[in-house]
């Protein structure tokens, strides 16, 4: 199985939509060469900010058949598989063309709440199908469930086709007993735009961000230089300068936040697919103003 360079700064892409609802190829065409240019080291498609579960299959095959084609490898593309019923995702892992993929991110089980030992037989039956790396994603603010520590350790000793977690818990001590138990080269990502330079200071080797989709030069620069051994300098502009819009961005939900700013700078249409909707305009003037102070 061949290796994946998961450090850096990873984007989680949206989806661009027309005001009819349908997918925008050529936003998304924008939306690329913007990452391409400004310093993203992989691209995660169908993750949680592409509002992956309002995609029909086929909406989602044409969308990453369309990233895969426009990075034209030159940088990683991991793609989203998730969900709460195993044999499917297996079927899924074993079907799916991953021509131009480079590893697979699959989320914890929503909704029907697993036990700690259904996470691990889960993510082993995840592996074992998986002709990909696998990424492990825990967010349990959406899911429901928190896979610890212990489940996350135990996962990655057992099943070497897994090499990182996307870690959405907030909980830095968890954190902290992933990357002290964790086997060597497997990846501590966080989930998390706002505590980035806590995780890679902690040993951790990157993001996966809805933040680098409005600024990934910025969120480059900020991964970057954590990595390089200058956190402090790193956390110190990011506070500063970001952590209005951190806030902004999730008030009212992802991605509604980042789907804002990207259409206050005339990137895309401000159009989400229901059951979620742009942010209010209360939120939406917030967030022009703290824009306004990078034009």
């Amino acid at each position: 199985m061949s290796k994946v360079n998961l450090k850096g700064l990873g984007v989680a892409l949206i989806t661009p939509f027309k005001e009819e609802g349908s997918i925008d190829f050529e936003a998304l065409s924008r939306l690329l060469d913007f990452q391409l240019d400004n310093g993203t080291d992989y691209i995660v498609a169908l993750g949680t900010t592409a509002e992956t579960p309002t995609l029909s299959d086929k909406e989602k095959v044409a969308v990453v058949r369309f990233i895969v084609e426009k990075v034209n490898g030159r940088i990683p593309v991991v793609m989203g598989i998730g969900g709460n019923n195993t044999a499917c995702l297996v079927d899924e892992l074993e079907s799916t063309d991953f021509t131009g993929i480079s590893a697979v991110l699959s989320v914890t089980p929503y909704y029907n709440k697993p036990t700690q030992e259904g996470l691990f037989r889960h993510y082993c039956a995840l592996a074992q199908a998986s002709p990909l790396p696998l990424i492990l994603y825990n967010v349990p603010g959406r899911t429901g469930v928190n896979m610890t520590a212990e489940t996350t350790l135990r996962i990655a000793h057992q099943c070497s086709n897994v090499v990182a977690v996307k870690e959405a818990s907030g909980n830095i001590d968890q954190i902290k007993a992933i990357i002290g138990g964790a086997p060597e080269g497997f990846n501590m990502i966080s989930g998390d735009d706002a505590v980035t330079t806590a995780v890679i200071e902690l040993g951790g080797t990157g993001v996966i961000s809805v933040f680098g989709n409005a600024f990934p030069k910025e969120m480059a620069w900020l991964v970057h230089n954590a990595m390089e051994g200058n956190a402090a300098n790193a956390r110190a502009r990011m506070e500063e300068e970001f952590s209005r819009l951190f806030q902004l961005m999730f008030v009212e939900g992802n991605p509604a936040g980042v789907k804002c700013m990207l259409n206050i700078k005339g990137m895309v249409k401000n159009v989400l697919r229901l059951p979620l909707v742009p942010v209010s305009e209360h939120v939406s003037q917030q967030i022009q103003k703290e824009l306004a102070k990078f034009s």
